[in-house]
């Protein structure tokens, strides 16, 4: 195999924007590895890229445990020798409560998948992309790291965490050819916004209504952004929170 194809990560790739964006960047000509806690979802998602011609691998990581990271790293080193665009994908929401209710529990437990596993992923990436002196990291954020959201206190801490983690690597690794972006979804249907609406149609629209279009975005709007960030048309872009929300900041 040539070994001028690029490769890309992505976490959180079992489900949803992350599904999606593995499945976008297999599109694009990309080897991609997926990653993700549930090895079963993770692993028939790679299997049906494969069985579509796609050279992608699935490797289970939990983003909280840093061990668990390096190690996914150290396989994408070992099977193809290089990292050309990671998504960091890997997120929850947590509980919904206000701040006056929520747990420290789940507080501590957001912050460390959605903030620090970011951060100790874009640690082993930039190793991975330094010595080539190229390659693009985009960290879903959302539109919460931008603006307030009642009852999701920790979710915006760590999603207004990762737009700031972006902003610092980008200045650090501009000069070393990796440009870092973070991406600010609105509300987008997934399996996760599916668990806050509890799919109940009068739910839906209200949440549809946040945004000047009116509507909910998909993941494959989504996908289509991430994988032209890390691509040669998106070249001089580097330290942006991009809101791909359909105008919620807007208003």
């Amino acid at each position: 195999m040539s070994a001028h194809i690029p490769v890309a990560l992505v976490t959180g790739a079992a489900t949803g924007i992350g599904l999606q964006t593995a499945q976008a960047f297999a599109q694009a000509g990309y080897r991609v590895m997926l990653s993700d806690r549930d090895a079963a979802r993770g692993n028939d998602a790679a299997e049906a890229l494969r069985a579509d011609g796609h050279d992608t691998q699935f490797i289970a990581c939990d983003v909280a445990d840093a061990v668990q990271v390096a190690v996914l790293h150290r396989r994408i080193a070992e099977t193809w020798g290089r990292l050309d665009a990671a998504c960091n994908n890997a997120g929850i929401e947590g509980e919904l409560a206000p701040t006056g209710e929520a747990s420290l529990a789940n507080f501590d437990r957001v912050i460390g998948i959605n903030l620090r596993g970011v951060f100790a992923c874009m640690h082993e990436q930039i190793r991975l992309m330094l010595p080539r002196r190229q390659g693009a990291i985009v960290n879903i954020a959302s539109v919460a790291g931008l603006v307030g959201f009642a009852g999701l206190p920790a979710y915006c801490a760590s999603k207004g965490g990762v737009v700031q983690l972006t902003r610092a690597a980008a200045v650090e690794y501009g000069e070393h050819g990796i440009r870092v972006n973070a991406l600010c979804p609105g509300v987008i249907k997934t399996e996760m916004v599916d668990r806050i609406t509890r799919r109940d149609p009068a739910v839906e629209k209200q949440y549809a209504a946040l945004h000047p279009m009116n509507r909910m975005g998909t993941t494959r709007e989504i996908a289509d952004t991430v994988v032209w960030l890390c691509s040669a048309q998106a070249g001089f872009i580097t330290g942006q929170a991009l809101a791909v929300d359909g105008g919620l900041v807007a208003r």
